[in-house]
């Protein structure tokens, strides 16, 4: 049986993400369904629940991550990591289309991640329109 994540530390992951999710950059105000603690190191690796370890996702994101931390990038034909939001920089792995509906990968770490995380589903992109059309979208 897995541990909870104590009260204390999922306040201090969601606060350090400021309600985005680290992979998508979904807004959690906007989503139907609460964000998920994960573990960017999966326990089934060895990995810890400790700060440096934790990261916010949405519920989506996780599901597609799961207990995976590589792929394979098309673009290389080699082995990557995910993207790691407590070592990475978003930015110098994801950019947006131009009209910043689609997240899209500039590295291998970043199209792995695209790709395994499925970062580009529809209702995302949907959301993405609408949250864009009112202002709130990209996040800063």
């Amino acid at each position: 049986m897995r541990k909870k994540i104590p009260a204390a530390i999922r306040r201090q992951v969601i606060e350090r993400a400021r309600g985005f999710c680290e992979y998508c950059r979904t807004d959690s105000d906007f989503s139907d369904s609460p964000f998920d603690v994960e573990h960017i190191i999966p326990i089934s690796q060895k990995g810890v629940t400790e700060l440096d370890n934790l990261a916010l996702a949405c519920h989506g994101c996780n599901l597609n991550k799961s207990d995976k931390t590589e792929g394979f990038d098309t673009v290389s034909g080699k082995i990557s990591r995910l993207f790691n939001p407590r070592t990475d920089n978003w930015n110098e792995h994801f950019g947006w289309t131009q009209d910043y509906l689609i997240v899209v990968g500039l590295t291998p770490v970043g199209r792995v991640t695209v790709e395994i995380m499925q970062l580009n589903r529809k209702g995302l992109i949907n959301q993405r329109e609408m949250l864009y059309i009112f202002g709130k979208h990209p996040p800063e």
